[in-house]
């Protein structure tokens, strides 16, 4: 049995090492751009609760403070002028975060799973018949990819 000889070029070599390491610097590039993916989602998840957590607490600075379980159960007595006013700047704010949500979720900027809940939060106080005209005056200055996507998630239960 005859051995072959093998020959090996310097420039052969020396190309393979090199897409080898352009390959593993765009696996790295790749795994960075997903952290710092994941990173701004956790960034935008927190900065979101944070602002909510601040609306919600324009009840408790309402004078004599306003029990935000009243709202959600829609037992708050409009006709207070101290309570009607709370209540609107509480769905007016809530109702442009609301917006903001919308467009990043459509920027891909938002977790599927936050947006499922948001949406969710969102038919409810959309489908609070005591607060029908604050939000329809909100919703009036939102997009109409907002309205329609509130529209599509069923008939609304207020006349």
């Amino acid at each position: 049995m005859t051995k072959l000889p093998v020959t090996i070029s310097f420039t052969g070599v020396t190309n393979l090492l090199g897409i080898i390491g352009i390959i593993g610097s765009l696996v790295f590039v790749g795994m960075e751009l997903r952290q710092s993916q994941q990173i701004a989602l956790a960034a935008q998840q927190q900065q979101r609760a944070a602002l909510i957590t601040e609306v919600i607490g324009t009840f408790s600075d309402a004078n004599p403070p306003i029990s935000f379980l009243d709202f959600l159960n829609q037992t708050i007595d409009m006709d207070d002028k101290n309570n009607r006013a709370t209540t609107e700047t509480y769905m007016y704010r809530v109702w442009m975060i609301y917006e903001n949500d919308h467009l990043q979720h459509k920027l891909g900027l938002m977790d599927e799973d936050v947006w499922q809940a948001k949406l969710t939060s969102m038919r409810a106080i959309y489908g609070m018949c005591q607060y029908k005209e604050i939000t329809r005056f909100a919703l009036s200055y939102s997009s109409q990819d907002l309205r329609e996507t509130l529209q599509g998630s069923g008939p609304n239960p207020c006349p």
